[in-house]
């Protein structure tokens, strides 16, 4: 198995959002709420406590620095402070959501994609992982198509979640 790197947002832009409410890069308002699904969080990438926890849902871009052409999505963070997960195994409340991991390349081209079924995560991340012209996958919800997290290689040159 490839090692690997998954990370959530970077700490910066939840620090950004918690404290004004606004969408870093777009100034968008920031939405507060109680809960109503699983998420997950994408900066400590736990899934939500539906009808206890407060989430904020804003636009954000995975490719901010990375490409000119942007690509923004809703997400959604714990309002109060919450540790950014960057870890070498996958988050275990992510491992049964309905998941499509997408192989990127350079100028953030798909080269390959896999949906991911019964958990089995590390195996389609091997096979992207394995693939030259993958840089980084990144780990998407496939009912709402929004980001979730990036992976990167441990070896080599490491892209930096922006």
């Amino acid at each position: 198995m490839a090692p690997f790197r998954v990370t959530g947002i970077p700490e910066k832009v939840s620090r950004h959002v918690r404290d004004t409410l606004k969408a870093p890069g777009y100034g968008h308002p920031a939405h507060v709420e109680t809960a109503a699904g699983y998420g997950p969080c994408r900066s400590c990438l736990r899934t939500f406590e539906t009808g206890r926890e407060e989430r904020i849902l804003f636009t954000y871009n995975p490719f901010a620095a990375l490409d000119p052409y942007p690509s923004p999505g809703p997400v959604f963070i714990h309002r109060g402070d919450c540790g950014r997960y960057e870890g070498t195994a996958f988050p275990e409340p992510l491992r049964h959501l309905p998941l499509t991991l997408e192989g990127y390349g350079r100028d953030r081209w798909i080269h390959r994609r896999e949906r991911v079924e019964d958990g089995r995560v590390e195996a389609a991340l091997d096979r992207l992982l394995a693939a030259p012209e993958v840089e980084y996958v990144h780990v998407r919800n496939t009912e709402a198509g929004c980001f979730i997290a990036l992976v990167e290689r441990l070896e080599g040159e490491r892209v930096e979640a922006r």
